[in-house]
Order: C-alpha cells, then sequence, then structure tokens
C-alpha cells in the first residue's frame, strides 16, 4: 500500500507543470529559511552566542553533505577556482554570522523584509564587480527600494536599531557572494560550493564559538542540529526551484518569508509590525519584484531569434 501511494504521488508531481514543481519547491525553500531564522532567534533569546549558533550551523550542514560528497566522489572536494572560493565563502560565512546576530535582535518581520535587499545590493555589485549596464528604470527602481529600508529602520529616530544596519551587512556579503559565483568557471558543483562554504564558516566562527561558548541544553541542542539541517536543505530547495523553474515565475514565491515571518513573528515571539515596517518592506518588495521581472524580460528578449527581437525594439 505504501509503495503504491509513493507511487501516485511520484506520478502526480511528474503530471506537474516544470514551473509549478519550481514554485513548489521556492514555496518549501522559503518556509524552511523561515522556520531556520525563528529556531535561531529563539537559541539567540535563550544566551546563545551568534558565533556558537553560525558554528554549529556550519558542523551540522557538513554533516548533512557527507553522504552526497562520497556519492559525488573525491573530484567533489576538488574546485576549479580554490581562491575564488575561498573568498566567496568567507564573504557568505561572515554574512550568516551577521545575519544571526541581527535576527536575533530584530523582529522577525523586519529581519526578513531587510533581506529581500538582496537583488538592490546586487544591481550596485553588478556596475561595480562585473562592469554591467543598468538602466534608469533598474536605478529608480534600486533607490526605491533603499527608500524603503529608510522608511523602516528610520536612521535617527528614537525606535532605531543598529542591528539593522548588521542586518543590511550581513545581506552585502551575500551579494558579494552572488557576484563571485557569477566569476566562477562553469560546471562548478553546487556541492564543491558548499562543501568550502562549510569548511569556511567552521574556520571563521570556531574560534570566537569557544570563547564564548554556553553548553546547550538537549532541546538547543536539537534546535541546533535543525538549523544545521535546515538550512543546507533549503539552499539545496532553492537550487532545485531554479533549475526546474523559469527564474521570472519562480522568484515571487519566495515573498511568501514576509508573510510565514508576520505569522510566526506574531504567534510566537508576540511581535506585531508597526505602520513604518509595513510600508518600507512593501517598497523594498515593490522595487525588488520590478528588478527581477526587469531581469526576467531582458533575459528573454537577449535569447530570442534576431527576427523576433526586431519585433520589440
Amino acid at each position: 500500500m505504501g509503495d503504491l501511494s509513493r507511487a501516485g504521488l511520484a506520478a502526480a508531481w511528474q503530471r506537474l507543470s516544470p514551473n509549478h514543481r519550481g514554485a513548489l519547491w521556492m514555496i518549501a525553500a522559503s518556509a524552511g529559511f523561515t522556520v531556520n531564522s525563528a529556531f535561531v532567534k529563539t537559541l539567540s533569546s535563550e544566551g546563545l552566542d551568534a558565533f556558537q549558533i553560525g558554528f554549529a550551523r556550519a558542523l551540522f550542514s557538513f554533516a548533512a553533505l557527507v553522504p552526497f560528497c562520497y556519492r559525488a566522489g573525491i573530484g567533489v572536494w576538488r574546485s576549479k577556482a580554490p581562491g575564488l572560493q575561498a573568498v566567496r565563502s568567507i564573504s557568505a560565512g561572515l554574512a550568516m554570522v551577521a545575519g544571526f546576530y541581527a535576527v536575533g535582535q530584530l523582529p522577525l518581520a523586519e529581519f526578513t523584509a531587510l533581506t529581500f535587499t538582496l537583488p538592490l545590493f546586487v544591481v550596485l555589485l553588478a556596475v561595480l564587480m562585473l562592469k554591467e549596464q543598468v538602466r534608469w528604470r533598474r536605478w529608480l527602481a534600486t533607490l526605491a527600494g533603499f527608500a524603503g529600508v529608510l522608511i523602516m529602520v528610520r536612521p535617527g529616530a528614537a525606535a532605531f536599531d543598529p542591528a539593522a544596519l548588521v542586518a543590511l551587512a550581513s545581506v552585502l556579503g551575500i551579494a558579494v557572494a552572488v557576484m563571485l559565483v557569477k566569476k566562477l568557471p562553469a560546471g562548478e558543483s553546487h556541492v564543491t560550493m558548499l562543501i568550502y562554504f562549510c569548511l569556511a564558516s567552521i574556520a571563521i566562527t570556531i574560534g570566537p564559538a569557544f570563547y564564548a561558548w554556553q553548553w546547550p541544553t538537549a532541546f538547543q541542542w536539537l534546535l541546533l542540529a535543525a538549523v544545521g539541517f535546515l538550512g543546507v536543505g533549503s539552499q539545496a530547495m532553492i537550487i532545485r526551484a531554479y533549475r526546474i523553474g523559469e527564474a521570472s515565475f519562480v522568484a515571487p514565491f519566495d515573498y511568501l518569508k514576509l508573510i510565514l515571518a508576520g505569522a510566526i513573528g506574531f504567534l510566537i515571539f508576540a511581535e506585531v509590525p508597526d505602520f513604518w515596517t509595513v510600508a518600507g518592506a512593501g517598497l523594498i518588495v515593490a522595487s525588488t519584484f520590478y528588478i527581477a521581472r526587469r531581469e526576467a524580460a531582458q533575459r528573454a528578449a537577449s535569447a530570442a531569434p534576431p527576427a523576433e527581437k526586431s519585433l520589440h525594439p
């Protein structure tokens, strides 16, 4: 009976279009990342240091990768550009620790909204690092997104929390890592990228983690393991989502994180977003959504045959 059920589910899954399968992977990844942030916030509220949480996250994530490393063989440990991988992994590891600190200090919905500034930083870094040409519409959308950040964090106001700047620094670190991924040679394995990230994160966090070490309770060990396995699992689901579906169709489903974060923040942490958080988050989401749509349209135009391109001046 169980085999029949699994066969039926597999058949139903295959009947879905690639875009809808990609969307479901993205929804699962968004839920995973949001729950992960809630776990980190819980651990932080109980006194565990961001470096300790980051060390455990990297260690348990690496443990989750071991079976895939064994199956892929020794070649998965070798990068075609080890120096670039190292810099990318260090940037991502530092961003992880900064994000863990920020999520422990900020309301969950506010932290999640600030993470949506990633496409804004990517636009800036694409100009600086890749010398890409950005047209005025994307510049306006980028400026509108950063205006949303100012509305949300209100620098100079009594309610300003410096942890918001740490959250933005975390996003900037992730954006640098994204840009460096684009510079990696074609064919670089995603498992190789995850291995480098875990090893770099362990190296970054191990010293500060043991300096600030607080021996976890059994429940905290369970949460730390969940943060590691859920973190790497959510990363894998994001990769699967973009591999299966079209980016322009799949990407908007990531915005479900904001709804989930608001619900979890209210139900578990008794957090109620204020007007400025909602207004700033709305502007950030609108600007990043517009940027994603423009990039999808430009990719479609560049991939179209010459005769078809001539119809779209």
